[in-house]
């Protein structure tokens, strides 16, 4: 009997932990729905950027600031929370690949993601390590922290090139995307039309202005697309686990069943033994 209630016991708690994680994740696919939706007006957003940016710069590529060697930095988009696998794990990986194919020796890291944080900690190569965003409510906070760590280090430091390591549902992969300096690809390109735009503004004042509503509009949605990925990976993971645990208290069910059905027939065995020396003790009739 002991060890049946034992083996119930075992049972109920898993049935608890079963769930939490899945209210977790429903939780995290809710979320994901929510970022889809979000992520489509911001990308929406980053090219009519990158449009007004081609048609200014077919007219005025001299604005465009002359390359310079830059400090490089890396921006870690990692995870604030568990149970998502190996998210941070590769993304250290892609980090390590990505400093060999360049030959960086001496990046600057920026971190997000209180998991990856604890992973680099005491790493000398990161600057900062910022709290990322549960929902796609807390990005706005994790990216304002963002853009003041690259003004800091651009004030102090000079010139920056940024480089931003996420996951890319889409892609099923880590993606390496360079923002700093941005436009390049667009130097070269022909107008669109046969006049150039009407500026109120000096050609490179317009190109800073522009050029820090992008960094803010792509960062935005390469967050969006990392918590996007985090939280898919996150049900993908609930959902292995809520398995193994419906697959453990099925057994953990058979073998309360089995001994269940011992105690019936030891039970069984009892009566009949008593029944036995009832009918032993009883006088014979003559």
């Amino acid at each position: 009997m002991t060890r049946r209630r034992e083996l119930e016991q075992h049972r109920h708690t898993l049935g608890e932990i079963r769930g939490i994680m899945n209210s977790m994740k429903t939780l995290s696919y809710i979320e994901s729905r929510k970022l889809g939706r979000f992520l489509d007006a911001q990308r929406a957003v980053v090219a009519h950027i990158e449009t007004m940016a081609a048609d200014f710069l077919g007219f005025y590529p001299r604005a465009l600031p002359r390359a310079e060697e830059a400090i490089p930095i890396c921006l870690l988009l990692g995870s604030e929370r568990g149970f998502c696998g190996d998210f941070n794990e590769t993304l250290l990986r892609q980090l390590e690949s990505h400093l060999r194919e360049c030959s960086i020796d001496t990046p600057r890291l920026i971190v997000t993601g209180n998991k990856l944080g604890n992973q680099l900690q005491g790493d000398p190569r990161v600057v900062v390590c910022i709290d990322g965003a549960n929902v796609v409510e807390e990005a706005e906070k994790t990216l304002s922290l963002i853009i003041n760590t690259l003004t800091e280090l651009h004030a102090k430091e000079g010139a920056v090139s940024l480089a931003v390591l996420y996951h890319d549902p889409d892609k099923e992969q880590i993606v390496t995307t360079e923002v700093l300096p941005p436009f390049e690809q667009y130097q070269d390109t022909a107008p669109r039309f046969p006049h150039p735009p009407v500026l109120n503004l000096p050609p490179a004042t317009f190109l800073a202005e522009l050029i820090d509503h992008y960094l803010f509009a792509a960062l935005h949605e390469i967050m969006y697309v990392s918590l996007m990925a985090e939280n898919i990976q996150r049900v993908r993971h609930l959902e292995g686990a809520v398995q193994h645990l419906d697959d453990k208290s099925a057994n953990l069910l058979h073998k309360s069943n089995a001994l269940r059905q011992e105690e019936i027939i030891e039970e069984i065995e009892v009566i009949l033994l008593s029944a036995s020396s009832l009918d032993e003790s009883r006088p014979k009739r003559k």
